[in-house]
């Protein structure tokens, strides 16, 4: 077998592992941790735990609806590597309203991390980009 290519340039979102958590009341839910371990195992339990920190910011629930994504990477031991980046966030009329958004989903990142992680789903995740989008449904037309 030959070795694998590694990308030169940025990676696109394609190549990011990506995943959206939704919480209808503003907040995302953590799943349980398969039993035994007390740590995460699968891609499918990993996003809800990275979200479980997060909340819609005072003031921002009143929008019709709220996203924002960040990138980041995780070590095999489930810290992160270098500093998360937010690569969308829904329009907004305020961009004050846009950095408070910003400022709460990073602080939930570094709530949430270091994530317990099996060595198994560690080796498979370390040093590879993940994109978690963000979004909540607030009250329908009330928005903006």
């Amino acid at each position: 077998m030959g070795a694998q290519a590694v990308p030169s340039g940025p990676l696109t979102l394609r190549d990011s592992l990506c995943q959206s958590v939704q919480g209808s009341d503003g907040m995302a839910h953590a799943r349980p941790v398969p039993a035994g371990t007390g740590a995460i195992d699968t891609l499918k339990d990993l996003y809800p735990a990275l979200a479980a920190c997060w909340e819609v910011p005072a003031g921002l629930g009143r929008f019709e609806r709220t996203e924002i994504t960040a990138r980041f990477s995780l070590r095999s031991d489930g810290s992160v590597i270098g500093t998360p980046r937010v690569t969308f966030a829904s329009q907004s009329p305020d961009s004050r309203a846009r950095a408070v958004l910003t400022q709460a989903t990073l602080e939930a990142i570094r709530r949430c991390t270091p994530v317990r992680v099996t060595p198994a789903l560690g080796g498979a995740i370390a040093g590879r980009p993940i994109a978690l989008r963000f979004t909540h449904q607030g009250p329908i037309g009330q928005g903006i």
